[in-house]
C-alpha cells in the first residue's frame, strides 16, 4: 500500500516548530547565537576557576550549562530532523552545516569546564559529588572523570572540535546524502525507488520479486562504490589518528567507555553470540525448507514464510501498538499516544528522505520525535512498536535533565525490544492457527537474527576493517567486500548462499560511518531486553512499576544499577544466555508450528529448487 493510498499514513508528518518556538529555520541560528553569547559569558565567569567551586557553585554552573545545551540541542535537533526529511534539498544542507559550525564554536568555548573538572583531585571531586543539589548531573560528572587518561590539552581539544566540522563530520554528511539519493530501478516500477523501498521488497513473498530487488539494489550501489570506499577509508584513518592521540588501546575502546561497558564484558558478549551462531543457521535451514528450497540465497533471508503477507494500514498498526502498550501499562500507552496526537511521528517514505527508522530524543525540554518509512508490511508494525519503545523511554526520562536522560547505547534498546516483544506476544495470542503463528514467529526470528547475530557479524566486519586499515593502509573496495563476505559466511555457514554481488552491501550501512563500534550495542540491548522480558514472564508482583522506574531513570545510574531495578544482574556470566535461550525457545515454537502447519509452500511462479534456479 503506497503512502498516497493510506490517508492516515500520509497525515503522519512531523511538526518541528516546538523545537524552535515556532520560528522556523531562522530560529536555529537565533537559538545558537543566544547559546554562543551565554557560553562566552559562562567562560568569562568560570575559566580557570572550576577547581575553586564549592558544591553550591558547581550546581549553579551545571544549571547554566544545562540551559546552554538545551538551546543548542533544540537548534541542532531541528536542523538535523529537517535535513532528514529531504537530504537532497540544498537549503536544508546549508542549515545543518551552519548549525554544526556554530555548535562547534559553542563547544570549544565550553571545553575548559570538563577539562578543569577532570583536573580536580579524586578526594575533592568525591566530596563535591556527595553534596546535595547535584542529582541532575552527579552521574554525568562522575562519568566524565573516566575520560581523564584520554583527554588532550584545552588548545588541542579546541582545534580537534573545530576541525571536525570540515573533517569527519563533513564526510559523514556526504555519505548520508549519497545513500539517501540512491535510485533503484526496480522491474515494472514507473519511477526509481529509494533504497529503503527496494530493500523492503526483500520481504516480498514472491522470490522473483526478491531476487530482482537484490539485483537492482546491487546495480544501484555499484556506481558510487569507490566514493563510499574512500569515505570509509578516510573515516577509518581519522578514527585511528584520534585513538592514537588519545591513547586508546584499540579501535573499540572509546565506544566501550562511552557505553560504560568493560572490554571484558564486550568480549564475553561477542564470544557468547558467536558460540550460538548455530541458532541463526538452524532458523535459515528451517526457512529454506518452508520455502521449498535446498538453500536460501542472500535475498531470501528476510522472506516471509507464509504464502502471502497482508498489508496493514498505518492506522491499524497504530491501534495495535497502542492497545498493547496500554494493556501492559496505561501510563505507557498514554505516553505512546502522545506521539500520534502531537505530530511527533513522520511515517511515509518520500524521495530524498533518510531511510530506515529512528527515534530522536532531542532535549528534555521538548518532546522526542520518531521517523519511519512505513510500507504497510507486518514487520513495519513491529518497527513502529520498536521506535515507540525508544520514544516512551525518552519521554519518561525527560525529568532527569539534559545530562542524564539518555542511556549508554548498551541500555538504549531495552524499551524498544521490550515493546516490540509485547506486541509480538499479543499478535501470537490472536493468531487463529499454526500457519499464522509461524508467520509471526518467523518475523520475530528474522528480527532477532538481524539484531543479535547479524549485528555481531557486522561487529566482526568492523573489527576486521579497522584492523586492516591500521595495519595495511588504504583498502580497495574489493578488500571491503572480502572482509564483508568472510564475516557474513562465518555467521551463515552453509545455510545461506552468498553471491559475490552481496559483497557490495557493506557500503550503505550508516552505523559504520555515523557511530563506529555501535552495532554490538544492538545485540547487547536485544539480549538485555529479552532477559528483562523473561523477568516479566515470571509475573512477579510490582514488575510493571519497576520497569517504568527503569525507564524514568534514563542514564542517571551506571548500567549495572539500572539492571538491578528490574532484577537483572549484568555482571552474571549467564546473563547473555537468558536472552539467547529465549530466542531458542521461539525457534523451537517455530519448528513445532511448521510441523503442525505441514509441508512447505511454493516460492513463486517458475521457481522450484535451490537458490539461483
Amino acid at each position: 500500500m503506497s503512502a498516497t493510498a493510506d490517508p492516515a499514513l500520509q497525515g503522519a508528518a512531523w511538526d518541528l516548530e516546538p523545537l524552535v518556538d515556532a520560528r522556523g529555520a531562522a530560529g536555529v541560528e537565533e537559538l545558537l547565537l543566544e547559546a554562543r553569547d551565554r557560553s562566552a559569558a559562562f567562560a568569562e565567569r568560570h575559566r580557570g576557576r572550576v577547581g575553586e567551586l564549592d558544591a553550591a557553585g558547581l550546581a549553579e554552573a551545571m544549571q547554566e550549562l544545562a540551559a546552554i545545551h538545551d538551546l543548542a540541542g533544540r537548534a541542532g535537533s531541528y536542523a538535523m530532523l529537517w535535513f532528514t526529511l529531504d537530504t537532497t534539498d540544498s537549503p536544508r544542507g546549508a542549515l545543518i552545516q551552519k548549525a554544526q559550525e556554530l555548535g562547534a564554536g559553542i563547544e570549544t568555548q565550553l571545553l575548559f569546564f570538563e577539562l578543569e573538572w577532570n583536573l580536580i583531585d579524586e578526594a575533592r571531586a568525591e566530596e563535591l559529588l556527595a553534596a546535595e543539589g547535584l542529582d541532575f548531573c552527579r552521574h554525568h560528572l562522575r562519568t566524565l572523570r573516566r575520560y581523564r587518561p584520554h583527554q588532550l590539552s584545552e588548545p588541542e581539544e579546541r582545534i580537534a572540535t573545530e576541525l571536525d566540522v570540515t573533517g569527519s563530520s563533513a564526510f559523514r554528511r556526504l555519505f548520508t546524502e549519497q545513500v539517501s539519493a540512491l535510485q533503484v530501478e526496480l522491474p515494472g516500477a514507473e519511477e526509481p525507488a529509494s533504497l529503503d523501498e527496494a530493500l523492503s521488497r526483500l520481504l516480498d513473498p514472491d522470490r522473483d520479486v526478491r531476487e530482482a530487488a537484490a539485483a537492482a539494489t546491487t546495480a544501484a550501489l555499484r556506481p558510487g562504490l569507490r566514493t563510499r570506499a574512500y569515505l570509509f577509508n578516510t573515516l577509518l584513518a581519522d578514527k585511528a589518528t584520534k585513538d592514537r592521540l588519545r591513547n586508546y588501546p584499540h579501535w573499540l575502546a572509546s565506544r566501550n567507555l562511552a557505553n560504560e561497558a568493560s572490554d571484558e564484558s564486550v568480549v564475553a558478549l561477542v564470544e557468547a553470540v558467536v558460540g550460538r551462531y548455530d541458532l541463526a543457521r538452524r532458523w535459515y535451514r528451517l526457512k529454506a525448507q518452508l520455502l521449498g528450497l535446498d538453500r536460501l540465497a542472500y535475498w531470501d533471508r528476510m522472506a516471509p514464510v507464509t504464502e502471502a503477507e497482508d498489508e496493514i494500514p498505518y492506522g491499524e498498526a497504530r491501534e495495535i501498538v497502542l492497545d498493547c502498550y496500554s494493556t501492559f501499562s496505561p501510563e505507557l500507552g498514554q505516553t505512546a499516544g502522545e506521539f500520534f496526537s502531537g505530530s511527533y511521528i513522520d511515517g511515509p517514505p518520500r524521495p530524498g528522505k533518510r531511510g530506515g527508522a529512528f527515534c530522536s530524543y532531542t532535549v528534555p525540554s521538548r518532546h522526542p520525535y520518531v521517523l519511519l518509512n512505513y510500507t504497510s508490511r507486518p514487520n513495519d508494525v513491529l518497527t513502529l512498536a520498536h521506535e515507540l519503545g525508544h520514544g516512551v523511554h525518552a519521554a519518561l526520562a525527560r525529568p532527569q535533565g539534559i545530562f542524564q536522560f539518555t542511556t549508554p547505547l548498551t541500555m538504549a534498546e531495552t524499551a524498544s525490544i521490550f515493546g516490540e516483544t509485547i506486541v509480538l506476544e499479543r499478535l501470537l495470542e490472536r493468531a487463529p492457527g499454526p500457519a499464522e503463528r509461524l508467520s509471526l514467529l518467523g518475523g520475530s526470528l528474522d528480527g532477532a537474527v538481524a539484531a543479535v547475530f547479524r549485528q555481531i557479524a557486522m561487529n566482526r566486519f568492523e573489527h576486521a576493517m579497522h584492523s586492516a586499515r591500521r595495519e595495511s593502509g588504504e583498502l580497495p573496495p574489493e578488500r571491503f567486500a572480502e572482509l564483508w563476505l568472510e564475516t557474513q559466511a562465518d555467521l551463515l555457514g552453509d545455510a545461506v548462499d552468498l553471491h559475490d554481488d552481496y559483497g557490495l552491501w557493506w557500503s550503505y550501512v550508516p552505523h559504520f560511518v555515523d557511530a563506529p563500534g555501535y552495532v554490538y550495542a544492538y545485540a547487547y540491548g536485544h539480549l538485555l531486553a529479552l532477559s528483562v522480558y523473561r523477568r516479566y514472564e515470571e509475573a512477579e508482583e510490582g514488575f510493571v512499576s519497576s520497569y517504568l522506574d527503569l525507564l524514568r531513570a534514563g542514564g542517571s545510574q551506571p548500567p549495572e544499577e539500572l539492571g538491578r531495578i528490574v532484577g537483572v544482574d549484568l555482571g552474571d556470566p549467564g546473563f547473555w544466555s537468558a536472552g539467547l535461550d529465549l530466542i531458542e525457545r521461539q525457534l523451537d515454537d517455530a519448528e513445532r508450528a511448521a510441523s503442525e502447519a505441514g509441508g512447505s509452500r511454493s516460492t513463486g511462479p517458475g521457481i522450484s529448487g535451490g537458490p539461483g534456479a
